[in-house]
């Protein structure tokens, strides 16, 4: 009888040992999964053009334009000029452009990060260039999963083409989104409100 007990009074405690264990562990409403909850980019950890990690919140207090960028698009030429150009002039105030490669849209990214990197020297960008990603779809990045949800195109949350273009404030927040043919030099005026030099 003793024994019967003993067993009874353990499968309780393991039953509820069990329990509390699950319940801390996988509620919803526990720290562990509400830290998950990207509030800001500097949430996320991305790996450079060189395969180096590279945490966002080293960029903490800057404003950022991101970009998805191709070598053999249509706007490849003109988006790496005016980038250049916003690139030189602001860098010093406190401005970065992140640019992340991408072969999604018409294969106009088809390069390893070796060929993408020559490239992004013959545009002569000083900027920092990442791991070529992927923006949509099942595999997208979890950067990108993020500045979508954040702020969301004409018809719908997913990138059309190369060269959409997000604006990030000092507070690592998503302000705004450009389509592909935003000239970069029209976003200029905005840049310059981020960076209080206007």
């Amino acid at each position: 009888m003793d024994l019967l007990r003993f067993k009874n009074w353990f499968s309780v405690l393991f039953l509820g040992l069990s329990l509390f264990l699950f319940y801390r562990y996988q509620s919803p409403s526990s720290p562990s999964m509400a830290e998950a909850i990207p509030k800001s980019i500097y949430d996320f950890t991305v790996k450079d053009i060189r395969g180096n990690d590279v945490p966002l919140s080293k960029y903490k207090g800057k404003v950022l334009l991101i970009v998805n960028v191709a070598s053999k698009c249509g706007l490849t030429q003109s988006n790496y000029k005016e980038l250049n150009i916003l690139y030189e002039k602001y860098k010093h105030q406190g401005f970065e452009i992140l640019a992340f490669p991408c072969n999604q849209f018409g294969w106009q990214e088809p390069g390893t990060n070796e060929e993408i990197q020559e490239t992004c020297t013959t545009f002569k960008a000083e900027f920092p260039i990442f791991d070529k990603i992927e923006v949509n779809g099942k595999n997208a990045s979890l950067l990108y999963k993020f500045l979508k949800s954040e702020k969301g195109g004409i018809l719908g949350a997913a990138i059309k083409w190369n060269f959409t273009k997000f604006l990030v404030n000092k507070e690592g927040k998503v302000v705004e989104r450009y389509a592909p043919r935003t000239s970069p030099l029209k976003i200029e005026t905005e840049i310059q409100n981020l960076l209080g030099s206007s």
